[in-house]
């Protein structure tokens, strides 16, 4: 089906939710119509918090808001869903757009698996209608679905639209850039050169894909590294943990903008327990790279402020390759809490590949290397 017939028959002029790769044609949809708009398109920083600016939107103009998202997501709105929009509280009309990674039967990543099998279970749970959206799916169909849909979303109850792969096509691209130089997979080569055999916990997407690809180019061992290959913005956490149960170890974690946006209060902790052998680097291009390039608020912010307030002793961004070799060998060298800022471009290699060794796989190298 093609966007511009799905949009209209949607009918709603407010969307706000986070990027996901099976949604990107309605991601580039609503970035060539609105671009970022206060009033008709906001990328959350989590699903959680699109959800609450769907609720302000309702309670502001009465109008149905529209929420998107991959079904990872779920997780982080099952309690502003039950709590907050369901018909029993405040009974708020919302439809939900969600991509389904992990279809039962289609081939996916590890991570994606048990997410798909329990996406449309979940939506029952939560009494959400939903309806199935395929390429076979037509417009007379989807316009029956989106009249019936709205017999519950009067009564203010939430509705779905499951987005199979495959189903939207959307002629228009949208380009992301920026205009930084350093490229990701150039910065976390660099990053193991410092660490050496120092422990890695990276972040989801295509960071935790090109430190595997390093590595194995490299001819260098996976046991140094935590792979966090889904459970977006927690690796941070994960890091944090470790560090402060091995202090004798120094631990680094290669984080995301969109990541570390995500669950931000993450960096609040750290500060607070101020572990002296982590090194928290973030790889800021941004962007939601890894789904599309979609961008998020990471250039409108300071991120070395941010951490200077949660309690982190040393920080830095850098931008260039001498100032980030600089920065890794003071903070390699270091008995501090240190948090690097790098400035990143948008894009990866066309042939990036995925790791080989499944997650279990993964765990039990990195924990038999971690407490030898």
């Amino acid at each position: 089906m093609q966007i511009e017939d799905f949009f209209k028959i949607i009918n709603c002029d407010f969307y706000t939710g986070v990027p996901d790769s099976q949604l990107k044609t309605l991601c580039d949809y609503l970035m060539n119509k609105y671009g970022i708009h206060k009033r008709h398109h906001i990328i959350a920083v989590n699903e959680g918090n699109a959800v609450a600016l769907a609720a302000g939107y309702n309670l502001a103009t009465g109008k149905i808001p529209v929420v998107y998202m991959q079904n990872s997501g779920q997780g982080n709105v099952i309690n502003p869903i039950a709590s907050l929009l369901n018909k029993n509280i405040y009974a708020i009309p919302t439809i939900f757009i969600i991509g389904w990674r992990g279809e039962p039967n289609i081939k996916d990543e590890p991570q994606h698996v048990f997410q798909g099998e329990i996406t449309l279970k979940l939506l029952n749970d939560m009494d959400i209608e939903y309806f199935i959206v395929s390429d076979k799916t037509s417009i007379e169909e989807l316009i029956e679905v989106r009249k019936n849909f709205n017999i519950s979303l009067e009564k203010g109850k939430q509705v779905a639209f499951v987005i199979k792969k495959g189903s939207l096509i959307n002629s228009e691209k949208f380009s992301y850039k920026n205009d930084n130089q350093m490229t990701r997979e150039d910065i976390i080569e660099q990053i193991t050169k410092f660490s050496e055999e120092d422990l890695i916990i990276s972040t989801t997407g295509k960071a935790s894909r090109e430190l595997f690809e390093i590595r194995e180019k490299n001819k260098q061992s996976h046991k140094y590294d935590f792979l966090t290959v889904g459970s977006m913005g927690h690796a941070s956490s994960i890091a944090l943990s470790i560090a402060l149960n091995k202090p004798s170890k120094k631990i680094w974690c290669i984080d995301g903008d969109g990541a570390l946006l995500m669950h931000l209060g993450a960096m609040a902790l750290i500060g607070a327990n101020n572990p002296s052998n982590l090194i928290h680097i973030v790889v800021n291009n941004s962007a939601h790279e890894t789904v599309g390039g979609m961008p998020t608020v990471a250039s409108d912010i300071d991120i070395c402020k941010i951490a200077l307030g949660c309690g982190y002793k040393n920080v830095i961004c850098v931008d260039n390759f001498k100032t980030l070799d600089d920065a890794l060998q003071k903070a390699q060298k270091s008995q501090e809490l240190y948090l690097i800022e790098v400035k990143c471009s948008i894009g990866a290699r066309k042939d990036l590949g995925r790791p080989t060794i499944s997650p279990i796989e993964n765990k039990n190298n990195f924990m038999n290397y971690l407490n030898k």
